[in-house]
């Protein structure tokens, strides 16, 4: 709770408050965060305050004075409650053992933002896996929207652009149903086409041909498993990783079945690939709609997939965006960027067409 000590509200960091503070408010405000001791501090606010730096950087019309163990908020009222809420959910974050980093209160600011009905602690520190000291979780809404629908859901389409861990969260989900014995085996595939290159062309053997197409699949299993077991359990059939033309003909059962690139699959090789689904199985596709690698003219089976099981029960289409992307901040504005190229394109194509039924000239 909040409560008034020498004129100033203050409140202590191990506390929690409910519900949302007003978006606006009239005048200036001033809160006061105390903290248990100098640990707990650092913890919230970071090494070297990196962490009050960016909030500084999101508020710069509030001022912050830390004085011992006190760290002072004043500024616009509309703002310095915002700032609170945020250092609420930041305690609860290092109360389960969270490292408060700059990314990190990038993602809790979103989230809040986002003004979800789900909790934002609940959603950063949802562990899908622990592996070689790390742990895989969602770092976004869209994520653990993402990550929650293929616990509910059969078939689900994982669709957005580079970096918005579509594939990487579907393969852990894939390795945790295999450790929770939920299903027997994973299988993993992608179309070879990359860039309007044909197999036949390329040197080597068969293999030496596929495993670059692959390669993505294998530094991921890596990333969640111990690199000695993997060779074991892919001679055993418990892993398979394959290009999807192995798919045809098979009927998958008892698996967890994961088609990554599906946007350079031709809508018959999709309807192939969801045909072999099989009892006890689940089925995982993933894509980028904007860049599609068939030749010219030829048609992305995962543009046309959502036409075609629009409504049909059991089967989830995610949609991740920009803001989902958790590579270099760089690359989120990289996608935003050539979203809005591409959307001026069509735009002029269209204006185009137009004139032309009209009659104009340019």
């Amino acid at each position: 709770m909040t409560e008034a000590t020498n004129g100033r509200p203050r409140f202590s960091a191990g506390e929690r408050t409910t519900g949302e503070f007003p978006h606006s408010l009239p005048g200036v405000r001033t809160e006061v965060v105390i903290f248990d001791n100098s640990e707990q501090m650092v913890q919230s606010l970071g090494s070297h305050d990196e962490a009050l730096r960016f909030i500084e950087e999101q508020f710069p019309a509030v001022d912050f004075h830390v004085r011992g163990n006190e760290l002072a908020i004043s500024g616009p009222a509309a703002d310095v409650p915002r700032i609170m809420r945020l250092l609420h959910e930041v305690r609860g974050l290092v109360d389960r053992g969270t490292v408060i980093t700059p990314a990190v209160l990038q993602q809790l600011a979103a989230l809040l933002r986002s003004q979800s009905l789900q909790n934002p602690v609940e959603v950063l520190t949802y562990n899908i896996l622990s592996s070689r000291g790390k742990t895989i979780r969602p770092k976004t809404l869209n994520q653990k929207n993402y990550v929650d629908a293929i616990d509910a859901n059969t078939v689900i389409f994982g669709i957005g652009p580079a970096g918005t861990g579509k594939t990487f969260l579907a393969m852990a989900k894939a390795v945790q149903a295999l450790q929770q014995k939920e299903v027997s085996r994973i299988i993993l595939t992608r179309p070879a086409v990359e860039a309007g290159e044909r197999l036949g062309f390329l040197p080597g053997t068969l293999s030496d041909k596929i495993d670059p197409y692959l390669r993505p699949l294998y530094d991921a299993l890596h990333d969640m498993m111990d690199p000695e077991s993997i060779p074991r359990l892919m001679a055993a059939g418990t892993i398979e990783v394959a290009p999807l033309a192995y798919m045809r003909g098979r009927t998958l059962n008892d698996a967890f079945i994961i088609l990554d690139e599906a946007q350079n699959t031709t809508p018959e090789q999709m309807k192939m690939f969801l045909t072999r689904l099989g009892f006890g199985s689940k089925m995982v596709v993933t894509g980028d709609v904007t860049q599609v690698d068939l030749p010219f003219g030829t048609r992305s089976g995962l543009r046309i997939v959502e036409e075609i099981l629009q409504g049909i029960e059991d089967v989830n289409f995610s949609v991740l965006d920009a803001s989902d992307v958790v590579r270099h901040r760089l690359v989120g504005d990289i996608v935003n960027a050539y979203g809005l190229w591409d959307e001026a394109q069509r735009n002029r194509v269209k204006h185009s067409v137009t004139r032309e039924k009209r009659g104009e000239h340019a």
